[in-house]
């Protein structure tokens, strides 16, 4: 298992990765789901905390997957093969999402988690075995790894009372790890432009979770005969939100990503409030059809909320990551007047349509501004 060249022309992500990104499909939709109907169900708090929780080992696997492969992709047979372990540890994660959200049952979802970090542990021992300059860091991701999935597994024998602390304490050593290892010595050879295109393929994904919501209540309106205007709005607005958001994330394509270690933490890290707020816009658009056709438990300002929140987290947060809020002058007044306005969309009806309108608005606004209109 040799590493693979950092400046190899012509980088793409492979039909494996592709197929493992179609599993992790299944788990974002689950979670989104489980959101969804938590939102309806007037269990905001619990249904946050859940989808926190399930979200996060999904992102992390898929990000370590990602960076891992970036270095390390031989696509020999027993990279294919221990790969395909890893997907049945991400189908088994996922199956485990409802009974995560429901009863606070963890015990499949961690299953299935561990059963995917025990196949990234053999790969990097290939690795470490192949790639003698790079032992050190390489030992140290073992390390870290098998201490974390011990952890996990004895979580989920001690008292409830306790599980959230341990949770928090674990997930903190999970994202400490890559740090650890990668200061020990000479870095992993993951190539720029590929984890880039890594991301944004992961970024369609949950934005898909969105597309979807917005399909789903064009049948729910069609089927309940609730085609009306509110309803058209509603639509409309969903639409305006999604195409905004993909817009606005691949406007400008990040390839600068290696000028300091604590700039590429913040850029891979600060993608899972990203990815989180985008998937989780698609249950507020699930959760707003529900309220437009009376299916729900939750206060209008709660469902406003569900939509708006995520949108305004998800555009600070690639504000933050890509660096686009270091830009003075217009367009910066602009985003914060649009934050201003989806905030404030809580109180208002129609709050879908308005906060797409309000993310189209400071788009177009910023490409006018930057004279940077590309299609």
């Amino acid at each position: 298992m040799q590493p693979r060249s950092p400046v190899e022309v012509h980088r793409a992500s492979t039909p494996l990765e592709l197929l493992f990104d179609l599993v992790f499909v299944v788990a974002v939709a689950l979670a989104s789901a489980r959101l969804h109907h938590g939102i309806v169900e007037n269990h905001v708090g619990h249904a946050i905390v859940s989808f926190v929780m399930v979200f996060f080992p999904i992102w992390w696997a898929w990000m370590n997957f990602s960076w891992f492969a970036s270095a390390y992709d031989t696509d020999d047979v027993p990279y294919r093969l221990l790969t395909m372990l890893q997907l049945a540890g991400a189908l088994t994660l996922a199956a485990g999402v409802p009974s995560a959200f429901e009863t606070q049952d963890f015990l499949v979802s961690t299953l299935g988690y561990v059963l995917m970090r025990i196949a990234l542990v053999l790969q990097w021992s290939r690795a470490w075995r192949a790639d003698p300059p790079r032992r050190k860091v390489i030992a140290r991701y073992i390390i870290g790894l098998i201490l974390a999935q011990s952890g996990w597994l004895a979580l989920l024998v001690l008292p409830p009372s306790i599980k959230m602390i341990g949770f928090i304490t674990l997930a903190t050593l999970e994202l400490f790890i890559p740090y650890w290892a990668e200061s020990a010595g000479q870095s992993t050879p993951w190539h720029p432009e590929h984890i880039v295109e890594r991301y944004g393929l992961f970024t369609i994904i949950v934005l898909g979770e969105s597309i979807l919501s917005a399909s789903m209540a064009i049948q729910a309106a069609m089927k309940a005969g609730a085609l009306d205007a509110k309803m058209l709005y509603l639509i409309a607005g969903g639409v305006l939100i999604v195409f905004s958001m993909w817009w606005s994330y691949f406007q400008q394509v990040e390839h600068k990503i290696t000028e300091s270690m604590r700039n590429l933490f913040f850029w891979g890290y600060g993608h899972f409030f990203i990815f989180a707020s985008a998937a989780a816009v698609g249950a507020g658009i699930a959760a707003s059809v529900d309220a437009a056709l009376g299916l729900t438990q939750a206060s209008q300002q709660v469902t406003n909320a569900a939509i708006a929140l995520p949108a305004a987290i998800f555009s600070l947060s690639l504000g933050l990551v890509h660096g686009r809020l270091r830009q003075a002058g217009p367009v910066r007044k602009a985003f914060c007047l649009m934050m201003l306005a989806i905030v404030s969309t809580i109180w208002l009806d129609s709050a879908v349509f308005w906060i797409g309108v309000s993310m189209a608005t400071y788009l177009g606004f910023k490409l006018a501004v930057n004279r940077s209109i590309t299609v």
